[in-house]
This record gives structure tokens, C-alpha cells and sequence, in this order.
């Protein structure tokens, strides 16, 4: 027998703009229109503006007036009328892209700022963390899975208003909003609304992201959020392409762009026992980072432990991570992490100069600070970061 997703899926392609997905008894809330799109009917002949990447397209080629191409994210998925992308969260209803995930949050939790994990933005605040469903990519090793790889209306998630985000951080008392759990590009219209209110009410804005964004929707997000973390899965695109369903080098430049934003940058790599944890692997991807970056931005080797369709794996072993860690610093990098590993020395932040600790943590939790005004105790030296 089909499961419900399965069952609601083949219902993807003929569902409605309107009462989709599903909200609360007598809600009516119209999906509303996405942005980053373009139409095959304003597209007129000019077929590369749907098929860019296309060579001579065939003598049978027929133009779809109804078609539209999603420039969202790295994908560029060309969709037609009743059809939707390949995240899931975005349909082409009569010739016309509609957001089926705005205002559907499939999770929704507080969590410490580290937890995400930010080392070096706020420590020690709690975020008001969300995510809906769908994600460009198909990570073999997805811990949020669930949600992710899911589809709308595989959660009956109530409507819930960019200002009614808002104002549930503010009961909460977190003073930062992050978007995170699944990919936050596919709600990039949700998150972008969010982010205008949170700004308002004088909150801050995170975003936990894969990096699959095309430069229009980044940039957008680089002036609308305060810090970006983004997973750097693997330093090769066949790893990629094995593991993640997706290719490398859009990941490398959206890194990039938000690096010359000026917006607050981390990076994060969950090293994979004997897919993406050789030495040559772990070496490139720290000689790009201080290459392309420079030496202040944090990057996190974060333990693997075996889930969704990677369970024949092991968990990484400590002494790896330690390895990572140890390889980044002998490059250069000044703040490297060991991830998901609790009580290890390699969670703490020491001082570039001295050497100093001078943040403390345990788990996701800041046990002390030693910092005045983003400066060592110790001696005085800068610490790269945001502090206040």
C-alpha cells in the first residue's frame, strides 16, 4: 500500500494555488507568488531564456508559453504548468511560480546559537529557530531528513505570518531568528519577510544554508541577515554528485559571495568516514578556504553518526576530526572547530596571539568569556567575530 507521502506526491502536479497545503479547519490562505522566475510566456521565442544552458535545441523542440524556469537556487529547474520543482516547494500553477511552503513552518524550536553551530556570532544567545519542508538537495547523510526530503502537506502546519514569527521570538526572548533545519532557499520568500519584520523589532537574522543559492536570491539574503553558515559537505564535485545529488562548484561561490558581502561567515564540514576524510581532501578544502577567505572565518569538522541512507557508515572517529582540525591550523586557518564532539578541547575558541581561551563551551553551551569588547583578556588581541 502507498504511504501518505507517496499518495500526496503523485497529487503534487495537480494541486491548486489555493488551500495547499493543508492549514487549519475554514483556513482559505492562497500560495502565494514566488520570486526569481521567469515565464515561457515572456519569454517569447527566446528559448535561452528558459534553456540556458542549452546548445541548438531539437527541431521539435515546441515553446511552452505556460512553462517557467525557477532561478531560485543552482538548479534552474524549467517546470511546467501543474509541475513542480525539484525541491518540492515551488509549482507552476497556470503558467505562474507559487511558493506552496510560505508561512508552513514544519519545525520550530529555541535553540542555543552554537547549536547551528555559530561560534563567533552572539555566543551564549538562544535563536528562534524554523524551517518548512523540501530542499535542493538529497544529502545521503541528512539528519533533518524528515523535513527535508519531505513534500507540502506532509505536515498540516498551521499559517504562520512573517510577524507572527516575529513576535513568537520575542515571547521567547531570543534576540536572533534563524532559518535553518531544512534549506532555507527554498522559503526564500518567507525568510526574506521575516527578516524584514525581525529588523524592525531590532532582532537579528541567521540562516543555515546548504550554499545552493544563485547570486540574485543571495545577494537579497547577504543585505537581509546578519550571519550566514554554510556546509561545505566535501571538497570534490564527485563527492558531491555521489552523496548529495548535487555539484560543488555552486556551493564554492556562494561561499565567496558571502565572504565579499561583509556579512559574518562560518562554514561547517561533516567529515564522513571514507568519503570525504583523506588527508588530500581535508588539505584542499582548508588551502581554498584560506586562499579564497582569508584566515578568520571559522570552519567546523563536525562528527558524522550514521543516519538516513548512510547507516552502513560508522561514526567518525575523534582522532579524525582532530586530524581536520590540526591540517586547517597548519594552513593557516585561526579558528578551527571539532564538531559534535562534547568536552573536547578543539569546541573551545583561543586567541589567535597567545593562545588564551578565551571563549569556554560544553555541548552548545558558553561556560565562560573571556573577551572585552571582542578582544583577548589575556593581551589584548582582536578575535574575529560578533560579539554584541
Amino acid at each position: 500500500m502507498a504511504t501518505r507521502r507517496a499518495f500526496l506526491r503523485t497529487l503534487a502536479c495537480a494541486v491548486p494555488a489555493s488551500l495547499w497545503p493543508p492549514g487549519a479547519p475554514g483556513e482559505a490562505v492562497q500560495a502565494p507568488r514566488a520570486k526569481y522566475w521567469v515565464s515561457g510566456a515572456s519569454a517569447g521565442p527566446a528559448c535561452r531564456t528558459c534553456h540556458p544552458s542549452a546548445g541548438a535545441l531539437d527541431r521539435a523542440h515546441v515553446h511552452d508559453p505556460q512553462g517557467v524556469l525557477c532561478q531560485l537556487c543552482a538548479r534552474n529547474c524549467a517546470i511546467k504548468a501543474g509541475g513542480s520543482g525539484r525541491c518540492g516547494a515551488r509549482a507552476n500553477v497556470n503558467g505562474e511560480l507559487r511558493s506552496l511552503v510560505y508561512g508552513r513552518p514544519a519545525a520550530v524550536h529555541v535553540d542555543p546559537i552554537e547549536k547551528k553551530p555559530f561560534y563567533h556570532f552572539l555566543p551564549g544567545r538562544s535563536a528562534y529557530s524554523l524551517g518548512t519542508v523540501g530542499c535542493p538537495l538529497q544529502c545521503k547523510f541528512c539528519q533533518n531528513w524528515e523535513i527535508s526530503q519531505a513534500r507540502p502537506g506532509d505536515y498540516g502546519s498551521a499559517f504562520t505570518s512573517a510577524e507572527d514569527v516575529v513576535r513568537s521570538a520575542e515571547s521567547r526572548g531570543a534576540p536572533v531568528i534563524a532559518v535553518t533545519y531544512n534549506e532555507p532557499t527554498v522559503f526564500a520568500e518567507y525568510a526574506l519577510d521575516i527578516a524584514e519584520a525581525a529588523r524592525l523589532r531590532g532582532l537579528r537574522l541567521a540562516m543555515v544554508s546548504c550554499g545552493y543559492m544563485n547570486e540574485r536570491p543571495l545577494a537579497d539574503f547577504c543585505r537581509a541577515f546578519d550571519a550566514i553558515k554554510i556546509d561545505l559537505k566535501g571538497f570534490s564535485d564527485a563527492f558531491y554528485r555521489a552523496v548529495s545529488g548535487a555539484a560543488l562548484a555552486p556551493v564554492l561561490r556562494s561561499i565567496r559571495q558571502v565572504r565579499r558581502s561583509g556579512r559574518h561567515l562560518e562554514i561547517v564540514n561533516l567529515v564522513v568516514p571514507t568519503l570525504n576524510d583523506s588527508d588530500a581532501s581535508l588539505r584542499g578544502l582548508a588551502d581554498w578556504v584560506m586562499g579564497e577567505l582569508g584566515p578568520d572565518v571559522p570552519v567546523h569538522f563536525t562528527r558524522f553518526f550514521p543516519n538516513y541512507q548512510l547507516r552502513n557508515l560508522a561514526p567518525t572517529p575523534v582522532a579524525t576530526l582532530a586530524r581536520a582540525r590540526s591540517l586547517a591550523m597548519d594552513r593557516g586557518i585561526r579558528y578551527a572547530y571539532v564538531g559534535n564532539v562534547p568536552g573536547h578541547p578543539g569546541n573551545h575558541t583561543y586567541c589567535p596571539t597567545c593562545g588564551a581561551r578565551v571563549i569556554a563551551r560544553e555541548d552548545f553551551f558558553v561556560l565562560e568569556t573571556k573577551l572585552l569588547n571582542g578582544r583577548c583578556a589575556a593581551c589584548g588581541s582582536a578575535v574575529a567575530g560578533v560579539w554584541a
